[in-house]
């Protein structure tokens, strides 16, 4: 019997080699999906990352593979992403991890955590390190099996109505910030507010808040940010990489034919690196149109990161003492983080910083 299985892999895997991979889909079921989003078409960039995971599905199953993208508000609030594909009201959800650390601060772990990995180290984490291994673990009792699907990379501190020169600056401010960023800023004096990116304009417009974080030049532009609120801080301590998930109901993938199964572990990693490569691409452009509209670029002040630093240790230690999942997991990421920082801080930021101060 194992002979005649291996016999069969070896089969398939011959036949995939030779490029004749659609002979095999095309005999598979035809199989529709509902894919919901926690972002609006507005964030082209975000949202984009749906559009390439489910093109790319129909794309390698010859169209007989069908994801629906679905934004907040038509099958499910924005935020309700995670509820949605745990029970089962869609086979599949396009989100940030953060958003969930109600439930459990780990969820954060699959997302981004102040001063944590930044893009690259974050990746190799997920797929050759022990994240995803960690991750999946954690999010079984949820009944949702996750994919890396996206990232940032390095974001900006936020727009501010105001300039923030020390701590002092922070008392009271009332910010659109998620995540344990938002507990860490809470210990600086900062009133977080958790609200969906396609509201925040109208929130800050209007004086509910004072400030806002959301990613980079390219969604803040499209967003208007810079038409309310002049100062324009980075880095964003919080978010060294922002990765968002995939989440795919157990049993919706289950029943998957082991084809199909494949192409969605592919689509989803085609489409990380798609979001990833269009946040860099379109970031320069718009940081020199933001400028020009009179956008007033600061660094963070050294105080409020190193305060902001401290915190966010504190907050960790907390956790590794009153949550089982967040220490397990952190453990890992933890010493991943240390020995990345050690290689990233001679060969990636040795060139790096060369380069930065060269005429180009």
């Amino acid at each position: 019997m194992e002979r005649r299985s291996f016999i069969k892999n070896a089969g398939l895997a011959g036949i995939f080699a030779a490029g004749a991979a659609p002979a095999i889909v095309m005999a598979q079921t035809n199989i529709r999906w509902r894919l919901a989003t926690s972002f609006p078409k507005s964030l082209d960039t975000i949202y984009n990352a749906a559009k390439v995971f489910s093109d790319r599905v129909s794309e390698m199953t010859d169209g007989k593979f069908q994801i629906s993208i679905h934004v907040g508000g038509e099958l499910l609030p924005a935020l309700g992403v995670l509820d949605g594909v745990s029970n089962g009201t869609v086979e599949c959800g396009h989100t940030i991890p953060n958003y969930y650390i109600g439930k459990d601060p780990a969820f954060a772990l699959d997302g981004t955590i102040p001063f944590g990995m930044n893009t690259r180290q974050m990746t190799a984490w997920m797929y050759e390190g022990n994240g995803l291994t960690l991750t999946r673990e954690f999010y079984r009792p949820h009944n949702i099996l996750n994919f890396p699907m996206g990232n940032t990379n390095a974001q900006m501190g936020g727009w501010y109505r105001k300039e923030i020169n020390s701590l002092e600056d922070l008392k009271g401010l009332k910010m659109r910030i998620s995540g344990l960023a938002g507990r860490v800023c809470e210990k600086l004096g900062v009133v977080p507010q958790n609200i969906p990116g396609g509201e925040t304009y109208q929130a800050l417009e209007k004086g509910t808040i004072d400030a806002v974080e959301w990613v980079g030049p390219y969604d803040d532009e499209k967003l208007g940010f810079y038409k309310v609120a002049p100062y324009y801080y980075f880095p964003a301590w919080w978010e060294g990489g922002g990765q968002f998930a995939l989440y795919v109901n157990t049993q919706a993938y289950d029943a998957l034919p082991a084809a199909y199964k494949s192409i969605v572990a592919t689509a989803a990693s085609h489409a990380h690196l798609t979001l990833q490569a269009s946040y860099d691409a379109l970031n320069p452009g718009a940081l020199k149109r933001l400028v020009a509209a009179g956008a007033k670029l600061s660094r963070m002040p050294q105080p409020i990161m190193e305060a902001a630093f401290r915190e966010s240790n504190a907050l960790y230690e907390e956790l590794s003492d009153t949550n089982p999942a967040w220490k397990k997991i952190f453990a890992d990421y933890s010493a991943f983080r240390r020995d990345q920082h050690l290689w990233f801080r001679f060969a990636e930021a040795g060139f790096d910083q060369f380069m930065q101060q060269q005429k180009l």
